[in-house]
Protein backbone atom coordinates (compact mmCIF):
# COMPACT_ATOMS: atom_id res chain seq x y z
CA UNK A 1 0.00 0.00 0.00
CA UNK A 2 1.50 3.47 -0.81
CA UNK A 3 1.75 5.78 1.58
CA UNK A 4 -0.68 8.39 0.16
CA UNK A 5 -3.85 5.70 -0.09
CA UNK A 6 -2.38 4.66 4.08
CA UNK A 7 -2.84 8.22 4.76
CA UNK A 8 -6.17 8.97 2.97
CA UNK A 9 -7.92 5.67 4.33
CA UNK A 10 -6.72 7.17 7.92
CA UNK A 11 -8.70 9.99 7.04
CA UNK A 12 -11.70 8.20 5.61
CA UNK A 13 -11.65 6.10 8.92
CA UNK A 14 -11.51 8.89 11.14
CA UNK A 15 -14.44 10.73 9.09
CA UNK A 16 -16.31 7.31 10.03
CA UNK A 17 -15.98 7.38 13.45
CA UNK A 18 -16.29 10.78 14.01
CA UNK A 19 -19.92 10.62 12.28
CA UNK A 20 -21.17 7.44 14.25
CA UNK A 21 -20.45 9.25 17.68
CA UNK A 22 -21.56 12.81 16.51
CA UNK A 23 -25.47 12.40 17.33
CA UNK A 24 -25.78 10.10 20.33
CA UNK A 25 -22.74 12.53 22.30
CA UNK A 26 -23.99 15.47 20.75
CA UNK A 27 -27.21 14.43 22.00
CA UNK A 28 -25.99 13.48 25.35
CA UNK A 29 -24.37 16.77 26.05
CA UNK A 30 -27.34 18.63 25.73
CA UNK A 31 -29.25 16.38 27.73
CA UNK A 32 -26.31 16.98 30.70
CA UNK A 33 -26.52 21.01 30.09
CA UNK A 34 -30.14 20.94 30.24
CA UNK A 35 -31.07 18.57 32.93
CA UNK A 36 -32.35 19.38 36.79
CA UNK A 37 -31.44 16.64 38.66
CA UNK A 38 -27.97 15.99 40.28
CA UNK A 39 -26.47 13.10 41.25
CA UNK A 40 -25.28 12.13 44.89
CA UNK A 41 -21.39 12.58 43.99
CA UNK A 42 -22.14 15.66 42.56
CA UNK A 43 -24.31 17.16 45.54
CA UNK A 44 -21.08 16.00 47.33
CA UNK A 45 -18.76 18.21 45.77
CA UNK A 46 -20.97 21.46 45.77
CA UNK A 47 -21.54 21.04 49.56
CA UNK A 48 -17.87 20.54 49.58
CA UNK A 49 -17.54 23.95 47.79
CA UNK A 50 -20.28 25.51 48.92
CA UNK A 51 -22.32 25.85 45.79
CA UNK A 52 -25.88 26.12 45.75
CA UNK A 53 -26.41 24.71 41.82
CA UNK A 54 -30.00 25.33 41.66
CA UNK A 55 -29.18 29.11 41.10
CA UNK A 56 -29.04 30.79 38.27
CA UNK A 57 -26.06 33.49 37.31
CA UNK A 58 -26.12 36.03 35.22
CA UNK A 59 -23.30 36.46 32.85
CA UNK A 60 -21.31 38.92 35.47
CA UNK A 61 -22.39 36.49 38.02
CA UNK A 62 -21.17 33.35 36.09
CA UNK A 63 -17.80 35.45 34.94
CA UNK A 64 -16.88 35.75 38.76
CA UNK A 65 -17.22 31.82 39.18
CA UNK A 66 -15.03 31.19 35.99
CA UNK A 67 -12.40 33.78 37.22
CA UNK A 68 -12.45 33.26 40.78
CA UNK A 69 -11.59 29.25 40.40
CA UNK A 70 -9.35 29.51 37.61
CA UNK A 71 -7.39 32.20 40.19
CA UNK A 72 -7.22 29.48 42.82
CA UNK A 73 -6.49 26.92 40.60
CA UNK A 74 -3.31 28.60 39.34
CA UNK A 75 -2.35 29.76 43.03
CA UNK A 76 -2.91 25.71 43.75
CA UNK A 77 -0.21 24.10 40.73
CA UNK A 78 1.84 27.48 41.29
CA UNK A 79 2.80 25.94 45.09
CA UNK A 80 2.38 22.55 44.37
CA UNK A 81 5.30 22.69 42.01
CA UNK A 82 7.11 25.13 44.40
CA UNK A 83 7.07 22.41 47.03
CA UNK A 84 7.55 19.46 44.83
CA UNK A 85 11.35 18.62 46.21
CA UNK A 86 9.24 17.69 49.73
CA UNK A 87 6.83 15.76 48.71
CA UNK A 88 6.28 11.92 48.22
CA UNK A 89 7.08 10.65 45.03
CA UNK A 90 8.64 13.14 43.68
CA UNK A 91 11.54 10.99 42.18
CA UNK A 92 14.13 12.97 43.67
CA UNK A 93 13.23 15.76 41.64
CA UNK A 94 13.93 18.95 42.98
CA UNK A 95 11.49 22.28 43.28
CA UNK A 96 10.32 24.03 40.13
CA UNK A 97 11.60 27.45 39.31
CA UNK A 98 9.46 30.53 40.15
CA UNK A 99 9.59 31.75 36.70
CA UNK A 100 8.51 28.20 35.02
CA UNK A 101 6.29 26.96 38.12
CA UNK A 102 4.29 30.25 36.91
CA UNK A 103 4.43 29.56 33.29
CA UNK A 104 3.03 26.06 33.69
CA UNK A 105 0.24 26.86 35.95
CA UNK A 106 -0.56 29.41 33.74
CA UNK A 107 -0.47 27.01 30.72
CA UNK A 108 -2.36 24.06 32.55
CA UNK A 109 -5.03 26.12 34.14
CA UNK A 110 -5.43 28.21 30.89
CA UNK A 111 -5.73 24.79 29.01
CA UNK A 112 -2.76 25.63 27.38
CA UNK A 113 -0.34 22.99 28.01
CA UNK A 114 2.71 24.74 26.97
CA UNK A 115 5.97 22.95 28.37
CA UNK A 116 9.31 24.84 28.76
CA UNK A 117 10.80 21.68 30.95
CA UNK A 118 11.15 18.02 30.15
CA UNK A 119 8.38 16.23 31.57
CA UNK A 120 10.01 12.99 32.52
CA UNK A 121 13.20 15.37 34.43
CA UNK A 122 11.08 17.38 36.22
CA UNK A 123 7.84 16.36 37.64
CA UNK A 124 7.21 13.63 40.17
CA UNK A 125 3.80 11.51 40.36
CA UNK A 126 2.37 14.19 42.38
CA UNK A 127 2.63 17.10 40.63
CA UNK A 128 1.84 15.21 37.25
CA UNK A 129 -1.43 13.62 38.86
CA UNK A 130 -2.31 15.33 41.55
CA UNK A 131 -1.70 19.10 39.81
CA UNK A 132 -1.51 18.80 35.88
CA UNK A 133 -3.94 15.96 35.00
CA UNK A 134 -6.40 17.31 37.27
CA UNK A 135 -5.97 20.89 35.72
CA UNK A 136 -6.33 18.81 32.29
CA UNK A 137 -9.97 17.63 33.49
CA UNK A 138 -11.31 21.30 34.86
CA UNK A 139 -9.74 23.56 32.43
CA UNK A 140 -11.85 21.27 29.48
CA UNK A 141 -14.47 21.27 31.67
CA UNK A 142 -14.46 25.17 31.79
CA UNK A 143 -14.09 26.16 28.13
CA UNK A 144 -17.39 23.78 27.49
CA UNK A 145 -19.41 26.07 30.02
CA UNK A 146 -18.65 29.11 28.84
CA UNK A 147 -19.91 27.42 25.48
CA UNK A 148 -23.13 26.06 26.72
CA UNK A 149 -23.27 29.76 28.76
CA UNK A 150 -23.54 31.41 25.42
CA UNK A 151 -25.49 29.34 23.41
CA UNK A 152 -28.30 29.28 26.66
CA UNK A 153 -27.72 33.38 25.39
CA UNK A 154 -28.80 32.47 22.03
CA UNK A 155 -31.85 29.90 23.35
CA UNK A 156 -33.20 32.07 26.03
CA UNK A 157 -34.95 34.93 25.95
CA UNK A 158 -35.82 38.31 28.61
CA UNK A 159 -33.90 36.95 31.26
CA UNK A 160 -29.98 38.00 31.66
CA UNK A 161 -29.61 34.18 33.42
CA UNK A 162 -27.10 32.12 31.38
CA UNK A 163 -26.97 29.25 34.00
CA UNK A 164 -24.96 27.74 37.24
CA UNK A 165 -20.71 27.96 36.77
CA UNK A 166 -20.30 25.43 38.96
CA UNK A 167 -23.11 22.90 38.03
CA UNK A 168 -21.94 23.31 34.51
CA UNK A 169 -18.26 22.66 35.66
CA UNK A 170 -19.09 20.00 38.11
CA UNK A 171 -21.69 18.16 35.25
CA UNK A 172 -19.04 18.41 32.48
CA UNK A 173 -16.28 16.42 34.33
CA UNK A 174 -18.16 13.99 36.36
CA UNK A 175 -20.68 12.96 33.48
CA UNK A 176 -18.90 13.79 29.86
CA UNK A 177 -15.25 13.56 30.44
CA UNK A 178 -14.53 11.14 33.78
CA UNK A 179 -16.89 8.56 31.90
CA UNK A 180 -14.90 8.75 28.48
CA UNK A 181 -11.69 9.01 29.45
CA UNK A 182 -11.97 5.98 32.08
CA UNK A 183 -12.88 4.11 28.38
CA UNK A 184 -10.29 5.38 26.59
CA UNK A 185 -7.15 5.57 29.13
CA UNK A 186 -8.48 1.09 28.91
CA UNK A 187 -8.28 1.18 25.19
CA UNK A 188 -4.47 2.83 25.10
CA UNK A 189 -3.30 0.57 27.55
CA UNK A 190 -4.21 -2.35 25.71
CA UNK A 191 -2.01 -0.67 22.87
CA UNK A 192 0.28 -0.72 24.42
CA UNK A 193 0.72 2.60 26.59
CA UNK A 194 1.88 2.07 30.50
CA UNK A 195 0.04 3.21 33.42
CA UNK A 196 1.89 2.49 36.76
CA UNK A 197 3.65 4.37 39.66
CA UNK A 198 6.94 3.41 39.47
CA UNK A 199 10.50 5.13 39.90
CA UNK A 200 13.48 5.61 37.54
CA UNK A 201 15.25 3.02 36.34
CA UNK A 202 17.70 2.14 33.38
CA UNK A 203 16.54 0.17 30.50
CA UNK A 204 19.59 -0.62 28.66
CA UNK A 205 22.95 -0.01 28.07
CA UNK A 206 24.44 2.13 25.08
CA UNK A 207 27.41 3.29 23.71
CA UNK A 208 28.88 5.95 25.52
CA UNK A 209 26.37 5.26 29.09
CA UNK A 210 22.64 4.13 29.84
CA UNK A 211 18.94 5.38 29.40
CA UNK A 212 16.88 6.11 32.07
CA UNK A 213 12.97 6.42 32.06
CA UNK A 214 10.24 7.09 34.84
CA UNK A 215 7.62 5.05 34.56
CA UNK A 216 3.74 6.78 35.38
CA UNK A 217 -0.02 7.19 34.91
CA UNK A 218 0.65 7.78 31.37
CA UNK A 219 -2.31 6.70 29.72
CA UNK A 220 -4.85 7.94 32.06
CA UNK A 221 -3.13 11.73 31.51
CA UNK A 222 -2.68 10.61 27.51
CA UNK A 223 -6.73 10.43 27.04
CA UNK A 224 -7.50 13.65 29.24
CA UNK A 225 -5.23 15.42 27.37
CA UNK A 226 -6.26 14.81 24.05
CA UNK A 227 -9.51 14.23 25.13
CA UNK A 228 -9.85 17.66 26.85
CA UNK A 229 -7.67 19.30 24.12
CA UNK A 230 -5.19 19.85 26.35
CA UNK A 231 -1.44 18.54 24.85
CA UNK A 232 1.02 18.38 27.59
CA UNK A 233 2.71 15.44 27.29
CA UNK A 234 4.32 13.26 30.04
CA UNK A 235 7.42 13.15 28.15
CA UNK A 236 9.19 15.60 26.16
CA UNK A 237 8.87 14.11 23.09
CA UNK A 238 5.27 14.10 23.46
CA UNK A 239 3.41 11.48 21.69
CA UNK A 240 5.90 10.89 19.99
CA UNK A 241 6.95 8.95 22.56
CA UNK A 242 6.05 5.10 22.34
CA UNK A 243 4.90 5.31 25.84
CA UNK A 244 2.26 7.84 24.67
CA UNK A 245 1.44 6.83 21.76
CA UNK A 246 2.68 3.02 21.03
CA UNK A 247 1.06 2.15 17.28
CA UNK A 248 -0.32 3.64 14.30
CA UNK A 249 -3.68 2.31 15.85
CA UNK A 250 -2.99 4.26 19.12
CA UNK A 251 -2.20 7.34 17.09
CA UNK A 252 -5.49 7.11 15.15
CA UNK A 253 -7.27 6.74 18.53
CA UNK A 254 -5.87 9.78 19.91
CA UNK A 255 -6.23 11.88 16.92
CA UNK A 256 -10.53 10.86 17.33
CA UNK A 257 -10.38 12.14 20.31
CA UNK A 258 -8.73 15.38 19.83
CA UNK A 259 -11.97 15.78 17.31
CA UNK A 260 -14.86 14.01 18.86
CA UNK A 261 -16.08 16.83 21.32
CA UNK A 262 -15.55 19.92 19.55
CA UNK A 263 -17.46 17.95 16.47
CA UNK A 264 -19.99 16.61 18.73
CA UNK A 265 -20.48 19.98 20.65
CA UNK A 266 -22.54 21.61 17.02
CA UNK A 267 -24.96 18.94 17.96
CA UNK A 268 -25.63 20.02 21.49
CA UNK A 269 -25.84 23.28 20.35
CA UNK A 270 -28.63 22.61 17.89
CA UNK A 271 -30.22 20.68 20.19
CA UNK A 272 -30.14 23.25 22.57
CA UNK A 273 -31.23 25.97 20.31
CA UNK A 274 -34.44 23.94 19.24
CA UNK A 275 -32.67 24.03 15.88
CA UNK A 276 -30.62 20.86 14.85
CA UNK A 277 -30.39 22.37 11.03
CA UNK A 278 -28.44 25.44 12.61
CA UNK A 279 -25.88 22.80 14.36
CA UNK A 280 -25.47 21.22 10.77
CA UNK A 281 -24.51 24.80 9.53
CA UNK A 282 -21.53 25.25 11.91
CA UNK A 283 -20.00 21.67 11.53
CA UNK A 284 -20.21 21.85 8.16
CA UNK A 285 -18.32 24.75 8.31
CA UNK A 286 -16.12 23.38 10.93
CA UNK A 287 -16.16 20.15 8.66
CA UNK A 288 -15.00 22.39 5.58
CA UNK A 289 -11.70 23.95 7.07
CA UNK A 290 -10.67 20.68 8.59
CA UNK A 291 -10.56 18.67 5.50
CA UNK A 292 -9.74 21.42 3.67
CA UNK A 293 -6.04 21.96 5.38
CA UNK A 294 -5.82 18.01 6.14
CA UNK A 295 -5.63 17.48 2.31
CA UNK A 296 -3.43 20.44 2.17
CA UNK A 297 -0.79 19.84 4.81
CA UNK A 298 -0.65 16.07 3.67
CA UNK A 299 0.21 16.75 -0.46
CA UNK A 300 2.48 19.15 0.86
CA UNK A 301 4.60 17.23 3.11
CA UNK A 302 3.25 14.36 0.33
CA UNK A 303 5.17 16.30 -2.65
CA UNK A 304 8.78 14.88 -4.16
CA UNK A 305 11.22 17.63 -4.32
CA UNK A 306 14.56 15.01 -4.98
CA UNK A 307 15.81 11.77 -4.49
CA UNK A 308 15.89 11.63 -0.61
CA UNK A 309 11.71 12.56 -0.30
CA UNK A 310 11.46 9.98 -3.26
CA UNK A 311 13.47 7.87 -0.99
CA UNK A 312 11.44 8.36 2.34
CA UNK A 313 7.87 8.17 -0.06
CA UNK A 314 7.91 12.49 1.09
CA UNK A 315 8.94 14.72 3.54
CA UNK A 316 9.91 12.50 6.51
CA UNK A 317 12.00 14.80 8.52
CA UNK A 318 10.82 15.15 11.92
CA UNK A 319 8.10 12.38 11.95
CA UNK A 320 7.45 9.15 13.44
CA UNK A 321 8.09 5.96 11.09
CA UNK A 322 5.56 4.53 12.95
CA UNK A 323 3.26 7.05 11.60
CA UNK A 324 4.25 7.91 8.14
CA UNK A 325 3.57 11.55 6.34
CA UNK A 326 -0.48 10.61 6.42
CA UNK A 327 -0.42 9.62 10.43
CA UNK A 328 1.49 12.74 11.11
CA UNK A 329 -0.26 15.13 8.84
CA UNK A 330 -3.43 13.88 10.28
CA UNK A 331 -2.46 14.73 13.81
CA UNK A 332 -0.87 18.19 13.38
CA UNK A 333 -3.64 19.17 11.64
CA UNK A 334 -5.83 18.05 14.29
CA UNK A 335 -4.18 19.69 17.51
CA UNK A 336 -3.44 23.20 15.39
CA UNK A 337 -7.11 23.58 14.28
CA UNK A 338 -8.20 22.09 17.75
CA UNK A 339 -6.57 23.96 21.33
CA UNK A 340 -4.66 20.70 21.33
CA UNK A 341 -1.06 21.50 21.15
CA UNK A 342 0.28 17.84 21.64
CA UNK A 343 2.43 16.55 18.62
CA UNK A 344 3.33 12.92 17.24
CA UNK A 345 6.29 15.16 15.23
CA UNK A 346 8.27 18.22 15.20
CA UNK A 347 6.27 21.04 13.01
CA UNK A 348 9.84 22.87 12.49
CA UNK A 349 10.98 20.03 10.47
CA UNK A 350 8.01 20.49 8.15
CA UNK A 351 8.16 21.69 4.92
CA UNK A 352 7.68 25.83 4.75
CA UNK A 353 4.42 26.12 3.61
CA UNK A 354 3.22 22.74 6.06
CA UNK A 355 4.59 24.53 9.01
CA UNK A 356 2.12 27.79 7.93
CA UNK A 357 -0.29 25.47 7.80
CA UNK A 358 0.03 24.55 11.23
CA UNK A 359 0.47 28.19 12.08
CA UNK A 360 -2.43 29.49 10.06
CA UNK A 361 -4.49 26.66 11.70
CA UNK A 362 -4.02 28.18 15.21
CA UNK A 363 -3.97 31.80 13.86
CA UNK A 364 -8.01 31.37 12.99
CA UNK A 365 -8.94 30.95 16.85
CA UNK A 366 -8.66 27.11 16.56
CA UNK A 367 -12.46 26.84 15.55
CA UNK A 368 -12.23 24.19 12.65
CA UNK A 369 -13.31 21.92 15.72
CA UNK A 370 -11.43 24.30 17.99
CA UNK A 371 -10.90 23.34 21.48
CA UNK A 372 -13.69 21.94 24.33
CA UNK A 373 -16.21 24.55 24.61
CA UNK A 374 -13.95 27.24 23.35
CA UNK A 375 -13.79 26.17 19.46
CA UNK A 376 -17.67 26.10 19.36
CA UNK A 377 -17.83 29.82 21.12
CA UNK A 378 -15.41 31.09 18.93
CA UNK A 379 -17.11 30.14 15.86
CA UNK A 380 -20.28 31.22 17.05
CA UNK A 381 -18.34 34.64 17.42
CA UNK A 382 -17.41 34.24 13.88
CA UNK A 383 -20.91 33.78 13.02
CA UNK A 384 -22.26 36.86 14.63
CA UNK A 385 -19.59 38.71 12.62
CA UNK A 386 -20.48 36.87 9.41
CA UNK A 387 -24.02 37.50 10.03
CA UNK A 388 -23.47 41.60 10.55
CA UNK A 389 -21.30 41.81 7.08
CA UNK A 390 -24.16 40.51 5.59
CA UNK A 391 -26.88 42.74 6.98
CA UNK A 392 -24.69 45.33 5.78
CA UNK A 393 -24.53 43.98 2.25
CA UNK A 394 -28.53 43.85 2.08
CA UNK A 395 -29.05 46.98 4.15
CA UNK A 396 -30.94 44.86 6.79
CA UNK A 397 -30.24 44.54 10.51
CA UNK A 398 -28.75 41.72 11.22
CA UNK A 399 -30.24 38.65 12.96
CA UNK A 400 -28.76 35.53 14.35
CA UNK A 401 -31.47 32.92 16.13
CA UNK A 402 -34.07 35.26 16.11
CA UNK A 403 -31.25 38.15 18.00
CA UNK A 404 -30.88 41.10 16.70
CA UNK A 405 -26.85 41.94 16.58
CA UNK A 406 -26.57 45.55 17.33
CA UNK A 407 -24.13 47.59 18.34
CA UNK A 408 -23.30 46.43 21.42
CA UNK A 409 -23.10 42.37 20.41
CA UNK A 410 -20.74 43.70 17.41
CA UNK A 411 -18.59 45.21 19.83
CA UNK A 412 -18.17 42.25 22.01
CA UNK A 413 -17.98 40.51 18.95
CA UNK A 414 -15.19 42.49 17.66
CA UNK A 415 -13.72 42.92 20.46
CA UNK A 416 -13.19 39.15 21.06
CA UNK A 417 -11.76 38.42 17.50
CA UNK A 418 -8.89 41.85 18.27
CA UNK A 419 -7.58 40.13 21.77
CA UNK A 420 -5.47 37.27 20.40
CA UNK A 421 -3.88 39.24 17.58
CA UNK A 422 -2.77 42.00 19.28
CA UNK A 423 -0.79 39.36 22.08
CA UNK A 424 0.75 37.63 19.64
CA UNK A 425 2.03 40.10 17.23
CA UNK A 426 2.80 42.43 20.10
CA UNK A 427 5.07 40.06 22.19
CA UNK A 428 6.20 38.79 18.57
CA UNK A 429 7.75 42.30 17.66
CA UNK A 430 9.08 42.41 21.24
CA UNK A 431 10.83 39.96 20.96
CA UNK A 432 12.82 40.96 18.29
CA UNK A 433 13.03 44.37 19.15
CA UNK A 434 15.02 43.57 22.45
CA UNK A 435 18.59 41.92 22.23
CA UNK A 436 18.19 38.60 24.49
CA UNK A 437 15.14 36.85 23.34
CA UNK A 438 16.49 36.39 19.90
CA UNK A 439 19.39 34.52 21.44
CA UNK A 440 16.81 31.98 22.22
CA UNK A 441 16.63 31.17 18.33
CA UNK A 442 18.29 28.18 17.20
CA UNK A 443 17.82 29.09 13.53
CA UNK A 444 17.98 32.70 11.80
CA UNK A 445 16.65 34.22 8.92
CA UNK A 446 12.46 33.11 7.99
CA UNK A 447 12.59 30.16 10.00
CA UNK A 448 14.01 31.78 13.35
CA UNK A 449 11.10 34.64 12.98
CA UNK A 450 8.61 31.28 12.53
CA UNK A 451 10.14 29.89 15.59
CA UNK A 452 8.81 32.96 17.63
CA UNK A 453 6.24 34.00 15.50
CA UNK A 454 4.62 30.31 16.37
CA UNK A 455 5.28 30.28 20.28
CA UNK A 456 3.39 33.15 20.92
CA UNK A 457 0.96 31.98 18.08
CA UNK A 458 0.61 28.54 20.41
CA UNK A 459 0.68 30.39 23.83
CA UNK A 460 -2.25 33.29 23.19
CA UNK A 461 -4.72 30.53 21.08
CA UNK A 462 -3.99 28.32 24.54
CA UNK A 463 -2.23 25.86 21.96
CA UNK A 464 0.24 24.75 23.66
CA UNK A 465 2.25 22.85 20.27
CA UNK A 466 5.94 23.84 20.24
CA UNK A 467 7.59 24.57 17.26
CA UNK A 468 10.54 23.28 18.31
CA UNK A 469 14.24 24.82 17.98
CA UNK A 470 12.81 27.70 20.62
CA UNK A 471 14.74 27.58 24.17
CA UNK A 472 11.88 29.11 25.72
CA UNK A 473 12.89 28.00 28.90
CA UNK A 474 13.99 31.46 29.84
CA UNK A 475 12.94 34.44 32.32
CA UNK A 476 11.84 36.60 29.22
CA UNK A 477 9.30 33.80 27.60
CA UNK A 478 7.87 32.03 30.55
CA UNK A 479 7.29 35.31 31.86
CA UNK A 480 5.67 37.16 28.67
CA UNK A 481 4.11 33.61 27.37
CA UNK A 482 2.40 32.67 30.79
CA UNK A 483 1.03 36.28 30.46
CA UNK A 484 -0.42 36.09 26.49
CA UNK A 485 -1.53 32.67 27.82
CA UNK A 486 -3.68 34.08 30.68
CA UNK A 487 -4.90 37.14 28.74
CA UNK A 488 -5.04 34.62 25.65
CA UNK A 489 -7.83 32.54 27.41
CA UNK A 490 -9.56 34.61 29.93
CA UNK A 491 -10.30 37.92 28.30
CA UNK A 492 -12.08 36.56 25.91
CA UNK A 493 -14.19 34.85 27.90
CA UNK A 494 -15.35 37.71 29.17
CA UNK A 495 -16.75 38.86 26.11
CA UNK A 496 -18.39 35.96 25.26
CA UNK A 497 -20.00 35.94 28.51
CA UNK A 498 -21.27 39.63 27.96
CA UNK A 499 -22.44 38.87 25.26
CA UNK A 500 -24.21 35.57 26.16
CA UNK A 501 -26.01 38.38 28.44
CA UNK A 502 -26.94 40.85 26.05
CA UNK A 503 -28.52 37.95 23.98
CA UNK A 504 -30.50 36.56 26.78
CA UNK A 505 -32.17 39.60 27.58
CA UNK A 506 -33.74 40.10 24.20
CA UNK A 507 -36.88 40.02 23.16
CA UNK A 508 -36.99 37.66 20.23
CA UNK A 509 -37.23 38.36 16.32
CA UNK A 510 -39.92 37.02 14.83
CA UNK A 511 -38.44 35.41 11.12
CA UNK A 512 -39.57 37.11 7.87
CA UNK A 513 -38.89 36.88 3.87
CA UNK A 514 -35.70 38.76 4.52
CA UNK A 515 -34.26 37.01 7.27
CA UNK A 516 -30.93 35.56 6.50
CA UNK A 517 -31.51 31.70 6.25
CA UNK A 518 -28.42 30.75 8.92
CA UNK A 519 -29.02 27.12 8.42
CA UNK A 520 -28.38 26.97 4.45
CA UNK A 521 -24.56 26.19 2.78
CA UNK A 522 -24.94 29.90 1.35
CA UNK A 523 -24.22 30.72 5.02
CA UNK A 524 -21.93 28.02 6.00
CA UNK A 525 -19.95 29.42 2.81
CA UNK A 526 -20.27 32.95 4.16
CA UNK A 527 -18.80 31.95 7.08
CA UNK A 528 -15.62 29.95 5.89
CA UNK A 529 -15.22 33.59 3.84
CA UNK A 530 -15.29 35.68 6.59
CA UNK A 531 -12.90 33.28 8.71
CA UNK A 532 -10.57 33.52 6.24
CA UNK A 533 -10.80 37.08 5.46
CA UNK A 534 -10.77 38.40 8.40
CA UNK A 535 -7.17 35.76 9.60
CA UNK A 536 -5.91 36.59 5.76
CA UNK A 537 -5.68 40.14 6.62
CA UNK A 538 -4.73 40.02 10.19
CA UNK A 539 -1.69 37.59 9.87
CA UNK A 540 -0.39 38.04 6.32
CA UNK A 541 2.26 40.23 7.09
CA UNK A 542 3.73 38.18 9.96
CA UNK A 543 3.38 34.69 7.85
CA UNK A 544 5.01 36.19 4.54
CA UNK A 545 7.93 37.55 6.97
CA UNK A 546 8.00 33.08 8.21
CA UNK A 547 6.63 30.39 6.44
CA UNK A 548 5.57 31.79 3.37
CA UNK A 549 8.95 33.05 3.00
CA UNK A 550 10.43 30.24 3.78
CA UNK A 551 8.31 27.78 1.21
CA UNK A 552 8.89 30.05 -1.44
CA UNK A 553 13.01 29.89 -1.26
CA UNK A 554 12.58 26.40 -0.80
Amino acid sequence: MSPVLAGVLQLLALIVALGLSYRPLGDYMAKVYSSEKHYKPEKWIYKAIGANPSVEMRWPAYLRGVLAFSAVSVLFLYLLQRVQGSLPGSLGFVSIDPDQAFNTAASFVANTNWQSYYGEQAMGHVVQTGGLAVQNFVSAAVGIAVAVALVRGFARSRTGELGNFWADLVRGTVRILLPISVIGALVLVACGAIQNFSGIHEVGQFTGGSQQWNGGAVASQEVIKELGTNGGGYFNANSAHPFENPNGLSNLFEIYLILVIPFALTRTFGRMVGSIKQGYAILGTMAAIWVGFTALMMWTEFAHHGPAFDLAGGAMEGKETRFGIGGSSLFAVATTLTSTGAVNSFHSSYTGFGGGITMLGMQLGEIAPGGVGSGLYGMLIMAVIAVFIAGLMVGRTPEYLGKKIGTREIKFAACYILITPALVLCFTAASFVLDTPSHSMTNSGAHGFSEILYAYTSGANNNGSAFAGLNADTQWFNTTIGIAMLLGRFLPMVFVLALAGSLAEQTPVPETAGTLRTEKPLFTGLLVGTIMIITGLTYFPALALGPLAEGLAA
